[in-house]
């Protein structure tokens, strides 16, 4: 009963002398708490066969007969290696790319960067439905600026959304050209953020832009790679819905490579609800049990470099 009373009293104190940060942190506190921590009170559908007239209580319970449909189906392998192959893809590529052009942005003038900043950040504020219109502007077989070319060579138009083999890619470079803007733009920040003197240094020591990039700018940037990087790895079994149903166009010739565990659950989640809770809940479990062991791995190479 001490303790407990002392602890009580410790935290009260603490309360007491920062109740200001306390206050101005509330609004975002009650987000979270509303947002985030009361709607998991729905995790109970995974478990039972919900019925709208029923609602969350009355509806029977099941068990875990809704994750047999996932875990059943003749589709599980392919949703989720697509899911996996293409996330790693948009991850790691993605991360190359982006501090690539952070890099170029730190070596160009500051009214340059303003320019280049807006072209890149751009296409950030757009809508999946927008890009997938683009890349329709590109890819249509009667129309589209690819096939344009294709005949303007002699060579035969193609279905692009008849053809999976091509769609990896397509993705991919869907991926790099929305969200390269925003990330290089923060990794940009993080670059501003080191001291002019290591690079002054660097150079009266005779090191190349190559050289003090390699260096200085990379092992600055580290810190936040590893923090990306995992939550990147708790993201990697959740597909961006946007990019594989309206960029696609929803294609059946193209499930091969485009079925993602988000863009299956879409299709059936009308037919069971609680089939798609219970993907939902199967997908939040081993997120976190991926960024628990991605910070795990990263705090035993360098602990200043992990999440918590």
């Amino acid at each position: 009963m001490k303790s407990v009373s002392s602890f009580v009293k410790k935290q009260v104190k603490d309360f007491v002398k920062n109740k200001d940060l306390f206050f101005l942190s509330l609004p975002g506190l009650l987000l979270i708490i509303v947002f985030a921590y009361l709607p998991m009170f729905g995790l109970i559908i995974a478990f039972k066969d919900f019925r709208y007239d029923l609602g969350f209580i009355g509806s029977p319970w099941v068990g875990l007969k809704n994750f047999e449909f996932l875990f059943k189906t003749q589709f599980a392998w392919r949703i989720t290696k697509n899911t996996l192959v293409n996330n790693f893809l948009f991850y790691s590529i993605g991360l190359v790319v982006q501090v690539g052009f952070a890099l170029i942005l730190y070596e160009l003038t500051r009214k340059a960067v303003k320019l280049y900043q807006t072209v890149m950040f751009f296409p950030h504020f757009l809508s999946w439905v927008v890009v997938s219109y683009v890349v329709i502007g590109i890819l249509d077989m009667d129309s589209g600026f690819a096939n344009g070319i294709l005949k303007a060579l002699g060579m035969e138009p193609i279905f692009w959304y008849n053809e999976p083999k091509y769609w990896t890619v397509i993705l991919v470079l869907s991926y790099l050209w929305k969200t390269t803007g925003y990330w290089a733009v923060i990794y940009y920040a993080a670059l501003l953020g080191i001291d002019n003197q290591y690079y002054e240094a660097a150079a009266l020591d005779g090191a190349t832009r190559l050289q003090q990039i390699r260096h200085i700018s990379i092992p600055f940037l580290i810190p936040l790679i590893c923090i990306v990087l995992i939550l990147n790895i708790g993201q990697i079994f959740r597909a961006d819905f946007g990019l594989f149903y309206q960029v696609t166009r929803n294609s059946s010739a193209l499930y091969k490579v485009t079925d993602v565990i988000d863009t299956f659950v879409y299709r059936n989640a009308f037919l069971d609800i609680g089939m798609g809770a219970a993907t939902g809940f199967y997908q939040s479990v081993v997120g976190l049990i991926l960024v628990l062991a991605a910070n795990k791995a990263v705090k035993m190479i360098n602990s200043e470099n992990a999440l918590f």
